[in-house]
């Protein structure tokens, strides 16, 4: 058994710290952070770990508190929270991060670099780290895991059946973005890490890269040590004040809810379910523990408006002395609202649109009280092992509030819903219980040994160069003679390098440098990232082609493509055994997504890259130009401020993104010059080799020192939700 494991975790939005997570304070402080933390420091008390991270965003922002600045924050026991810069300093919320999401690949890596440490596994949670950690472990050639947790296609199918309209919550939480991140990946994931059998059958099942043979139901953990002895009479009386405020007679029994102020958390249902059921308004009491707010103003727009249908319904219903709102509660105090419910008799309530975890049902279940919660996700694993409640439809007011009223009324069954409860979370829920099968599930995608970085060559890729990276001129036979001189003398000095990334084989690549005697290359980037070549006597990286032959197919993607009537195979000379090329009918109809589509269906993992409306290949998952790139950035320690990135064709759109400095040839093809506005993308004026020089002049790009990467700073925090491009 080894005892040497190095684990990294990706939780890249919320307020995470090591003690006292501010949950409920925004909608993306929630359960979330608080699994992957725990998980985190379960994992570090196991004999088999050696080191385990917990990756999120370093944050500078006086609104939130200094805890969130601090680069490294230990955990004890070989477990620490790695904080990474990725955009503006200040907080973001998750729905603008997608556009500082490539800069947080690059951020890693180059952390990751500097302890030239290669972890023997990556595991994201939610879309946002999925889309970093794919491509980390896809440059590291590590094995990558997925978690989930709330899934995009869901979310959508929750919202429109609770009422919400289409188009707006499309353009609210950028839904296609997130869906697509989480569809890629799965195809990545080697593993996919599940709380209950209804997430596998019922949610992810929704997905075209769904695969049952990767799907891993490991039942989530929770801290238990709160509830195991005596509650801390400060924190109990400190309870008892913020709730006796707002209750006539706190004797009656509890009906309690802890959640987010979020519309999927449906808390709205649960007070119309309270109000509209006599029997409970007569004899129960209502509490709402919906995260902390001083003033509706200074919450966010969704928090705000949560909260003022919560407190017209108050109003609406009367329940004035009967419903408790607190509108600040401390960390330490939550345990503290649930054994004052308990206490009374009460019960907890998750009325969610979909929960796909259930943590609140388990701290609840340990605090010795009953559950009434959503008939869908996680509560129906929880509730089938402790069998101490009741599920309800989350879009059945009255169905809620007779579920609830069946309990409380009936104290001998409270009891015995309570103690069982009480018992089997012990039994089921541990974290002891859930890091031994996380372990034992991916023990089986865990190397013999850590491997270290590859160091290749200083004398190859010195860290002092500046590098430029470009495909092949298309034109170069029509520009002038001294333009082609002024490149050609660009790379003579030594103190610039080229990097050719094309999408030609590496031999038909080197025969036109040759015969059009363009500038030698350093490296070559060939067949779209299907093949890595150093110098003069083009060495191929092996490591590289190791790494990228993971899920790979070809065959399958052959067999997938023969019934696409407009695709055609080009000639063998454009193959390669890592790459499959096509031509397109331009007038097809046929697009990237449309393709990527076909070969989900048939279950291949692979991605497609369509170039000037014609040119379709099909490549590994791990490949492409943008990943090779920073393969070679982490294997030799490039500065990203050092690299310069000029695109022409479509297929270079996805090296324009992250902290290199890129620039889009004025003659560049439509799909290139149709990219959003981004930090460090520049977009020339001027076409071919006049476009390269004028972006060296606009990056002050031969400078001795790095030129400062610019923009991040004066991005706006209310800015529009971007629709950034995502390619597989």
């Amino acid at each position: 058994m080894r005892t040497d494991l190095d684990i990294l975790h990706l939780s890249l939005h919320g307020l995470i710290r090591g003690e006292n997570l501010e949950l409920g304070r925004d909608p993306d402080t929630g359960g979330q952070c608080l699994y992957v933390l725990e998980l985190v420091k379960a994992l570090a008390r196991r004999d088999e770990v050696a080191r385990v991270t917990l990756v999120t965003r370093r944050v500078f922002d006086p609104k939130v508190g200094d805890d969130y600045a601090r680069a490294v924050e230990d955990l004890g026991g070989g477990a620490e929270i790695r904080r990474i810069e990725a955009g503006p300093r200040r907080y973001l919320r998750k729905e603008v991060l997608w556009r500082h999401l490539d800069a947080f690949i690059d951020g890693i890596l180059s952390w990751l670099r500097s302890e030239r440490r290669v972890p023997d596994l990556i595991h994201a949670h939610y879309a946002d780290a999925g889309y970093v950690g794919r491509q980390v472990a896809a440059v590291l050639g590590c094995p990558f895991a997925f978690t989930g947790h709330s899934l995009g296609r869901v979310k959508r199918e929750r919202l429109i059946e609770g009422g919400s309209d289409t188009e707006a919550i499309e353009a609210k939480y950028n839904l296609p973005v997130r869906i697509e991140a989480e569809e890629l990946s799965l195809e990545a994931a080697s593993i996919v890490c599940t709380s209950t059998r209804q997430e596998v059958d019922e949610q992810y099942a929704l997905y075209d890269r769904y695969a049952e043979e990767s799907m891993r139901v490991i039942p989530p953990g929770v801290d238990l040590t709160r509830f195991d002895s005596d509650p801390d009479p400060e924190v109990m009386r400190s309870v008892d004040a913020k709730l006796r405020r707002f209750l006539r007679d706190c004797d009656r029994p509890a009906v309690l809810a802890i959640a987010r102020a979020d519309e999927r958390k449906n808390l709205a249902a649960l007070v119309r379910a309270f109000g509209g059921n006599e029997w409970l308004r007569e004899n129960a009491n209502l509490i709402v523990i919906g995260g902390n707010r001083d003033r509706l103003q200074q919450l966010s727009s969704g928090g705000r408006k949560v909260w003022r249908q919560l407190l017209g319904l108050i109003d609406d219903f009367d329940l004035y002395g009967i419903c408790a709102v607190p509108k600040r509660h401390e960390s330490l105090e939550v345990a503290g609202f649930y054994r004052w419910a308990a206490e009374t008799g009460g019960v907890f309530v998750n009325p969610a649109f979909t929960e796909p975890f259930g943590l609140t049902l388990l701290e609840a279940a340990a605090a010795g009280l009953p559950l009434v919660a959503t008939h869908d996700g996680g509560p129906n694993d929880i509730l089938a092992n402790l069998q101490n409640g009741e599920l309800v439809d989350p879009l059945d007011d009255e169905a809620i509030g007779r579920a609830i009223e069946g309990i409380v009324s009936d104290r001998k069954r409270q009891r015995k819903l309570a103690e069982d409860g009480a018992v089997k979370v012990r039994e089921y829920y541990s974290w002891d219980a859930h890091v031994a099968t996380y372990l034992e599930e991916l023990g089986e995608i865990f190397g013999p040994g850590p491997r270290p970085p590859e160091e290749g060559s200083r004398q190859l890729l010195a860290r002092g160069l500046h590098w430029v990276v470009m495909d092949l001129p298309p034109h170069l036979e029509d520009e002038p003679e001294e333009l082609v001189e002024r490149w050609r003398d660009l790379f003579r000095s030594g103190e610039v390098g080229m990097i050719y990334a094309t999408g030609l084989s590496h031999d038909e690549a080197r025969e036109v440098i040759r015969r059009l005697s363009m500038p030698k290359a350093a490296v070559i980037i060939a067949g779209l990232g299907a093949e890595i070549h150093y110098g003069k006597a083009g060495v191929p990286d092996e490591v590289w082609q190791r790494q990228i032959r993971h899920r790979w197919n070809r065959e399958a993607v052959i067999e997938a493509f023969d019934g696409v009537g407009q695709l055609v195979l080009q000639g063998e000379e454009h193959q390669h055994p890592l790459k499959v090329s096509y031509f397109m009918n331009k007038d097809s109809g046929l697009t990237q997504a449309k393709l990527q589509q076909v070969l989900r269906e048939a279950g291949v993992s692979a991605k497609v890259v369509v170039s000037s409306g014609c040119f379709v290949d099909v490549l590994p998952i791990r490949s492409g130009k943008d990943v090779a790139l920073r393969y070679l950035e982490n294997k030799f320690g490039i500065n990203p401020a050092r690299m310069l990135c000029f695109g022409t064709y479509g297929n270079d759109g996805a090296m324009m993104r992250g902290r290199n400095l890129a620039a889009v040839a004025a003659d560049a093809d439509k799909l290139l010059r149709r990219l959003r506005e981004r930090p460090r993308l520049h977009r020339c004026a001027r076409p071919g080799l006049e476009g390269l020089f004028e972006a060296i002049d606009h990056y002050s790009f031969l400078e001795a020192t790095p030129p400062p990467l610019p923009g991040e700073e004066h991005t706006s925090e209310d800015e529009e939700v971007p629709e950034i491009e995502i390619n597989p």
